[in-house]
C-alpha cells in the first residue's frame, strides 16, 4: 500500500494532465471528423469514435500496469523486449494482412495490431541499455556501428512492409546521439545533405555541379585564406571548360554542359593533390573528399529517387517541392487538407460544423489528416492552442529527461522526445503542405488503437523511470 502511495506521489502529474488533455481533444476531433446524424452518440462503439473510447480506456489500464511494474524490469529485459518486437516485425511479413498497400498488420478478430508502432519504444529501450552500459564510448567505430544496427534493423524490416513513414521515424534517434555528445558539425553536415537532397531534385546536374564546386572553392578560400590560389584554380577549371565547350561547338560533338565542367574537375584533382603535397595543406584533401562525397551522394539520390522509391512517393515529394502539381491526383489529399484548414479562418466554423471534413472531402481525415479537422472547426486560434499544448508537452519531457540521475533513464527519455517530436512535426507539417505525405499518426489525436497504445507505453515507461529516480 505504501509503495502505491509513493508511486502516486512521485509521478509527474503535469505530464499526465497534458497526456489526458491531448487524448481527450483527439477523441473529440475523431468524433467531429466522422460524425454523422445517424450515429450521433459519441459512445457508439460501431463508429470510430466509440472504438477510440475503448482504446483510450485500455490505454489507461496499460499505463496503470506500467506504473506498477518495478522500473528495473525495463532495464533488465530491454534487450529481450527489443528481440521480441523484431520477431513480431518478421512475423507480420509472413502472417500479416495488407492494408493500404502495407503488409504491417495482424488481424486478431475485429482488432488490428501494427507491430511497427510498438517497435519504437523497444528500440528506445535497447539504445538506452547499450549506450548506458559500462565502458561505452560514443566515438568508437564499434559503438556507432552497433547503434546504427540497433536502429536500422527494425527500420529495414518496416521498409520491407512497405511502410516508409514508420521507418523514417527511426531517423529521429539521431537526437539521442546529439544529446550524448555528438558534435555540432555533424548535425550541420546532416542538415547540409538534406538541403543537397532537395537541390538534386530541383536543379539540373550542371547547376548542381556549379553550386558544389563553388561551395568547395569558397570553403578553401575562407579556411586557408589563400584567396589568390582559390581564384586561380577556379579560373583554370572554368577556362579549361570553356576550351572544351569551344571544341565541342567547333567539331559538333554535342557534349552536355555537365560533362564540360566535370571533365576539367577530374583533370584538376591530381593537380590539387600535388599542390596539397608541396604546400603541406591537409585542408585540400578534406575538401576533395567533400566534393567527391557530395557528387556521389547526388548520383545516389538521383538513382534512388527514380529507381527505388515508389511512384506515389516520388509524386508527393515533387508536389511538395513545386516541381510538378496535380491537385486532383497525387496532390489531392494535401490540397483538400489545406482548403479545410484555410476555410476555418481565425475562429473556425464551430464544433461539428466543418463541411470539408463532414462531407469527406479530405481522405484519412480521422487518422493521418486529423489536424485538418482542428483547423477547419477550431480555426487558427484553436490550432495554435493544440500546437502550444504539444510544445509544452515536449518541453516538459525534455525537462524530465534532464533531471534523470541514471544515464539509462535520460537516454530513453530523449528517445521518447525524439519520437514524439518527429511524429508531431511531420504530421502537422504534411497536413499544411510543408512536409511530404508519409502517413504517420499525430500522437494521441489520430484514430487507432496501435498508435495510441504504443505512444502510451512509450510515455509511461519514461514516467515510471522518473518516479523512481529518488530510489
Amino acid at each position: 500500500m505504501q509503495r502505491r502511495i509513493n508511486i502516486l506521489r512521485n509521478l509527474d502529474w503535469t505530464t499526465i494532465f497534458l497526456y489526458l488533455a491531448l487524448v481527450f481533444m483527439g477523441w473529440l476531433n475523431i468524433y467531429a471528423a466522422v460524425y454523422s446524424e445517424e450515429h450521433n452518440s459519441i459512445f457508439d462503439v460501431s463508429q470510430r469514435y466509440g472504438s477510440q473510447l475503448i482504446w483510450i480506456l485500455a490505454a489507461l489500464v496499460i499505463a496503470s500496469v506500467i506504473l506498477l511494474v518495478d522500473s528495473r524490469f525495463y532495464f533488465v529485459f530491454a534487450n529481450y523486449i527489443y528481440v521480441a518486437l523484431l520477431l513480431l516485425l518478421v512475423s507480420v511479413l509472413i502472417f500479416g494482412v495488407e492494408v493500404n498497400a502495407s503488409k504491417s498488420w495482424f488481424h486478431i478478430g475485429s482488432i488490428r495490431i501494427q507491430p511497427a508502432e510498438f517497435a519504437k519504444f523497444a528500440t528506445a529501450l535497447a539504445l538506452a541499455k547499450y549506450m548506458s552500459s559500462y565502458g561505452f564510448k560514443l566515438f568508437r567505430f564499434s559503438s556507432l556501428s552497433t547503434i546504427a544496427f540497433i536502429t536500422l534493423l527494425p527500420a529495414g524490416l518496416i521498409l520491407l512492409q512497405n511502410d516508409t513513414g514508420s521507418a523514417l521515424v527511426y531517423t529521429s534517434f539521431i537526437f539521442i546521439l546529439y544529446r550524448e555528445g555528438l558534435p555540432h558539425w555533424v548535425m550541420l553536415f546532416l542538415a547540409f545533405f538534406i538541403v543537397l537532397f532537395i537541390f538534386v531534385l530541383v536543379f539540373n546536374k550542371f547547376v548542381l555541379l556549379v553550386i558544389l564546386f563553388g561551395i568547395t572553392m569558397l570553403l578553401f578560400a575562407l579556411l586557408s585564406q589563400k584567396y589568390r590560389d582559390s581564384i586561380r584554380f577556379s579560373l583554370g577549371v572554368l577556362g579549361l571548360g570553356a576550351i572544351l565547350y569551344g571544341a565541342s561547338e567547333f567539331f559538333n560533338l554535342n557534349i552536355s554542359l555537365y560533362y564540360l565542367l566535370l571533365i576539367p574537375l577530374v583533370i584538376a584533382i591530381p593537380i590539387a593533390l600535388i599542390y596539397a603535397y608541396l604546400n603541406k595543406i591537409r585542408l585540400v584533401l578534406f575538401l576533395l573528399f567533400f566534393l567527391l562525397s557530395t557528387l556521389t551522394f547526388s548520383f545516389s539520390v538521383d538513382y534512388i529517387f527514380h529507381n527505388v522509391l515508389e511512384r506515389h512517393h516520388r509524386e508527393r515529394i515533387m508536389d511538395l517541392l513545386g516541381i510538378e502539381s496535380d491537385p486532383l491526383g497525387y496532390g489531392y489529399n494535401v490540397n483538400q487538407s489545406k482548403i479545410a484548414i484555410g476555410s476555418g479562418g481565425l475562429m473556425g466554423k464551430g464544433y461539428l460544423q466543418g463541411t470539408q471534413t463532414k462531407y469527406n472531402f479530405v481522405p484519412e481525415q480521422s487518422t493521418d489528416f486529423i489536424f485538418c479537422t482542428v483547423g477547419e472547426e477550431w480555426g487558427f486560434l484553436g490550432s495554435s492552442v493544440v500546437i502550444i499544448v504539444f510544445v509544452v508537452f515536449l518541453l516538459r519531457l525534455i525537462r524530465i529527461a534532464e533531471r534523470q540521475k541514471e544515464a539509462f533513464a535520460r537516454i530513453y527519455g530523449y528517445g521518447v522526445v525524439s519520437v514524439f517530436t518527429f511524429h508531431t512535426m511531420v504530421n502537422i507539417g504534411m497536413t499544411i503542405g510543408v512536409f511530404p505525405v508519409i502517413g504517420i499518426p499525430l500522437p494521441f489525436f489520430s484514430y487507432g488503437g496501435s498508435s495510441l497504445w504504443a505512444f502510451t507505453i512509450l510515455l509511461f515507461i519514461f514516467l515510471k523511470f522518473d518516479s523512481s529516480r529518488r530510489d
